[in-house]
């Protein structure tokens, strides 16, 4: 794995059939018969829940601006996470599969590390804790590494490789230490969301996915790429299509405004959508209506997922949540102020982040105006070449290349028409074509669909918006084949990039506050009960790591490389990866919401 070129495969360590859902009683629960007066003396029944509560610090709600000290602990602990006090049960079985010993066990809450053994029985945590007297076929010394419950991305563009034959494997995530990810993000991705759960599970998964009802694709189907309202039948429709991606075991609902079709919507769409996915708990999480100022503002967007939170009562995200362009760095603590509000006033909303400073989109979707885009691909076209049309273009594409700091921040990192601009910009394309940087994006776009990395975001933003105890660490990543293009280091390097860069070189959030946004926070806000944290009872996605070795090694003109530091990762009581090396075992999911697997 650390050369980042060849993909080592052995015989995997696959565990049997599931296993009852087992009552977990917490950590410190699990670690007190062992530790006795060592860590927690005389602790009894009575005394269990004021050691279990000391280990999440309540009075860190003064100190993110939070009125109640409830609303943070709401956060801290997710609701699963049993402490009722509870007495071993002397029959209980001591054998496990596998036993993980002597590790630093992050519990995923934000409590700090405590050293401890994690048991593991099919595909079930059966106990965390000091396991003497427990033995199992197979028992690992993890002294120096960390445990932790497998990560979850809460945004990932990875379901179209994932489903591939040459894909399935999902190396790239596993090497950072991601077990989940939840797809069709953005309003994007198909419809049919049983004949997508099919399509992933033909060659098997080495991860778990969990689906989203894409937004701009619902719409699509019903009213095209046409700029209007939907009429009360059509909303109807969507309605019911939105029901059925529900009923297929979909976590929420995802929007993408920003985005045609979906920037034809208005609020009152979104809102009645989003009342479908609430019916069932699902989530609303949306790639907002503007990152920066191109129409309504960036605050403005941020309000407009509040808007839809609060009346359809729905837990609401603002996804990838950043300042895009010169024009709004800065604009984080306004940000911070108007979510830290909403939820003040009882309103559920978070947000997710990618660990860089570019994005990445498509060229026409980053400069071209809406309403050239109304009808589709062809019809844009159309008006590029109109000589009525053309010149309110290219005025138009220079204010939004303006936007995003110039030609200069623009990347490309595919184009099948001409794969010699990848890796390039676009100041260097067009000063080589002897065009302008517009006359140079005209002509590509009349080419074909050109995708880009733009460098648009300010350091500060970026760890501003990561300190915040409601945002959650995700990728953004899509699941390019190996050596294609000049992707976004995020596929491949976003979780080992945040534990490398923001907790141990730049100290931005510690190691616990990390790891939980890569946790129990997103299994709290999807509301995925048996994930998220390290205790008896939960899913055994499970990752070990190195933290010195822990690294990012894909760059924004070399990404294609994969993260380094994982020492064993197992997907539902599996072993992905051991001792470095992936194994040939696909044990991953296609999960839904409220189900058991």
């Amino acid at each position: 794995m650390g050369d980042g070129k060849e993909f080592r495969i052995r015989g995997g360590g696959g565990i049997g059939a599931v296993l009852p859902r087992l009552l977990g009683i917490g950590l410190v629960l699990a670690l007190a018969p062992a530790l006795g007066s060592a860590l927690v003396p005389a602790l009894t029944p009575a005394s269990a829940l004021t050691a279990a509560s000391a280990l999440t610090p309540v009075s860190a709600a003064e100190e993110v601006g939070f009125g109640e000290a409830a609303s943070f602990l709401a956060m801290k602990t997710p609701p699963m996470m049993d402490t009722t006090p509870r007495r071993p049960d002397a029959g209980a079985s001591r054998e496990a599969d596998v036993i993980l010993r002597n590790g630093r066990l992050l519990d995923g809450t934000g409590n700090p590390w405590v050293r401890g053994d994690v048991a593991i029985r099919e595909d079930r945590v059966v106990a965390v804790g000091r396991l003497q007297g427990w033995t199992a076929p197979e028992e690992l010394d993890v002294s120096g590494l960390y445990v932790a419950p497998g990560f979850i991305d809460a945004h990932s563009h990875a379901g179209p490789g994932l489903a591939s034959e040459d894909r399935s494997h999902a190396f790239p995530q596993l090497a950072q230490g991601v077990t989940t990810v939840f797809v069709n993000p953005d309003g994007g991705g198909p419809v049919d969301l049983a004949e997508q759960r099919e399509e992933l599970l033909q060659h098997g998964l080495g991860i778990n996915v969990a689906q989203l009802v894409p937004h701009g694709s619902v719409r699509g189907v019903v009213l095209g790429m046409e700029d209007r309202l939907a009429s009360p039948v059509e909303l109807e429709e969507m309605r019911a299509m939105v029901r059925a991606g529900m009923e297929e075991g979909a976590f929420g609902l995802s929007s993408g405004p920003f985005y045609a079709p979906g920037s034809f919507s208005d609020t009152r769409e979104l809102v009645e959508l989003a009342r479908v996915a609430a019916e069932y708990g699902g989530v609303y999480t949306s790639h907002i209506r503007d990152e920066s100022d191109y129409s309504i503002g960036l605050i403005a967007a941020v309000d407009e997922v509040i808007t839809v939170a609060r009346e359809a009562e729905i837990r609401g995200i603002v996804t990838h949540v950043k300042a895009l362009g010169p024009r709004v760095w800065g604009f984080s603590t306004a940000v911070v102020r108007r979510i830290e509000r909403a939820r003040d006033e009882g309103v559920e909303v978070f947000a997710d982040q990618y660990p860089y400073i570019a994005s990445a989109t498509g060229l026409s979707s980053a400069l071209v105006p809406r309403w050239a885009q109304e009808g589709g691909a062809e019809a844009m076209r159309v008006r590029l070449r109109d000589p009525e049309t053309r010149p309110r273009l290219v005025e138009e594409i220079w204010e939004n290349l303006d936007r995003r700091g110039g030609a200069n921040r623009i990347q490309f990192r595919s184009f099948t028409e001409d794969p010699s601009i990848e890796g390039r910009t676009l100041a260097e394309v067009a000063a080589e074509r002897g065009m302008d940087a517009v006359e140079a994006t005209l002509a590509l776009l009349d080419q074909g669909s050109p995708s880009i990395v733009s460098f648009n975001m300010d350091e500060r933003d970026v760890a501003e918006l990561m300190r915040q105890p409601w945002t959650m660490t995700a990728s953004d990543g899509d699941f390019p084949r190996w050596g294609e293009g000049v992707p976004h280091p995020r596929s491949y390097g976003a979780f080992s990039r945040k534990l490398r860069h923001y907790v141990v070189e730049e100290g931005v959030v510690t190691l616990e506050e990390a790891i939980r946004s890569m946790t129990s926070l997103p299994a709290l806000v999807h509301r995925m009960e048996d994930r998220g944290t390290l205790r008896a009872g939960m899913v055994a996605d499970v990752v070990v790591f190195d933290l010195d070795q822990v690294r990012d090694r894909a760059t924004f003109t070399d990404p294609h490389q994969l993260s380094e530091g994982m020492v064993h990762v197992l997907v539902n009581g599996g072993f992905a990866i051991r001792d470095t090396e992936f194994t040939d075992l696909r044990n991953g999911r296609v999960l839904r919401m409220g189900e058991e697997p």
